[in-house]
């Protein structure tokens, strides 16, 4: 029999290994972008209050949303679903029900919620509410909602920008968003 000698297992050198996971982490840190979110588009106040406007109670279409996510809209308790319809007979009602808008000019929807509202509730009032203007400006219009909410609004010299000021001027987005009350 031969005499087998025991080979010894090369080794790697792990000292280097530190500094390549180190180099790894930095590069994947300078390479790597992060997605922030974007949040919801609305339009700020201006920092300088401005001048009180005399607004007859009749022109505002008032939601209360309280803690416990119930709805009184027009001092009448509501379903979510049925903020849409209320609001759309409220914008266009152009002075035929004396208790309500004289005209979708002058039409303000106030949404006021309590400190306990919780952030889903809000945004789906507050979608609701959007989705009652857009409806009546693709009305107003004569297209569907799809075809109005897929209008070119920044091509200033095509037929989509002109039906959507017509729209616009018709029916101005008017949305006050009260302060929350509560603790």
């Amino acid at each position: 029999m031969l005499n087998k000698k025991k080979r010894s297992t090369p080794e790697v050198d792990s000292s280097s290994m530190a500094d390549i996971a180190f180099l790894l982490l930095i590069f994947f840190l300078v390479t790597t972008t992060i997605a922030s979110d974007k949040g919801i588009m609305m339009q700020l106040p201006p920092e300088a209050p401005p001048e009180p406007v005399d607004i007859k109670k009749k022109n505002i279409f008032k939601v209360l949303v309280n803690s416990s996510d119930l709805l009184l809209v027009e001092e009448q308790p509501m379903k979510i679903e049925d903020v849409k319809e209320e609001c759309k007979k409220f914008l266009t009602n152009n002075g035929k029900d004396p208790k309500s808008s004289d005209s979708p000019q002058k039409a303000i929807t106030s949404i006021k919620t309590d400190r306990g509202t919780t952030y889903a509730v809000y945004i789906e009032v507050l979608d609701e509410i959007k989705k009652a203007y857009h409806e009546v400006r693709a009305e107003h219009v004569g297209i569907t909602l799809q075809d109005y909410l897929t209008l070119d609004k920044d091509d200033k010299d095509g037929a989509d920008y002109e039906k959507y000021q017509k729209a616009k001027k018709a029916y101005p987005m008017q949305i006050s968003e009260a302060k929350p009350s509560g603790k």
